[in-house]
């Protein structure tokens, strides 16, 4: 995501860093000059395309990938918009991000990217990989001193890490217990105003 992100969550609504978060509050509205006046109604295509655009930045994902996920979304047998969600939380990153060892999905993306985690006890460098039930995400013997990191989990205290991962911190891991239901995904998204919009 290369537009500031304080300026990409004011515009979606959604707090996508900690720093964002303390932005929105100050400063509720639209960014710009406009920002803070009458809206208009929305039509049912923007509200369908701002329901993508904050799926895409709440998972850090490019346009091209969110549209493979939804495609793989739609073979399923389920619900395509919970299978979409489940797919997404099912993603390497997004389990370092819910377990704590990250404080932005944007961060999580960038320490696997960079090697610091084993998935069953073998390195990855890929963000997307998708989690299966049982597997195990543990941060790297070498990784286990990363500044980052380790300030990530003491910042984590506040976090309730979702039910379908299981969290050990004295071992620096995490595992992928169970299926994620919809109700335990923790984002304001309506997933099926994203269905709508790429059934267009």
């Amino acid at each position: 995501m290369s537009k500031p992100k304080a300026k990409v969550a004011r515009a979606l609504g959604i707090a996508l860093t900690p720093k964002a978060a303390k932005v929105i509050e100050r400063r509720p509205g639209l960014p710009g000059q406009h920002g803070l006046g009458r809206r208009k109604s929305p039509s049912v295509y923007k509200l369908q395309l701002l329901e993508k655009q904050k799926l895409k930045a709440l998972y850090n994902v490019s346009e091209a990938q969110l549209r493979k996920i939804y495609s793989d979304a739609h073979k399923g047998m389920e619900n395509t918009g919970d299978n979409l969600l489940i797919l997404l939380e099912s993603r390497a990153d997004s389990a370092v991000f819910r377990l704590g060892f990250a404080r932005t999905i944007f961060a999580a993306r960038q320490y696997v990217a960079h090697g610091h985690f084993e998935v069953n006890g073998k390195r990855i460098y890929t963000p997307s990989i998708r989690l299966k039930v049982g597997d195990t995400i543990t941060v790297r013997d070498k990784s286990k001193t990363h500044l980052q990191i380790t300030d990530a989990l003491t910042h984590s205290q506040s976090i309730q890490v979702p039910g379908y991962l299981e969290l050990n911190k004295v071992k620096m891991e995490g595992k992928f217990v169970g299926r994620p239901s919809k109700d335990q995904i923790p984002v304001p998204i309506n997933p099926q105003l994203v269905v709508e919009y790429y059934s267009r």
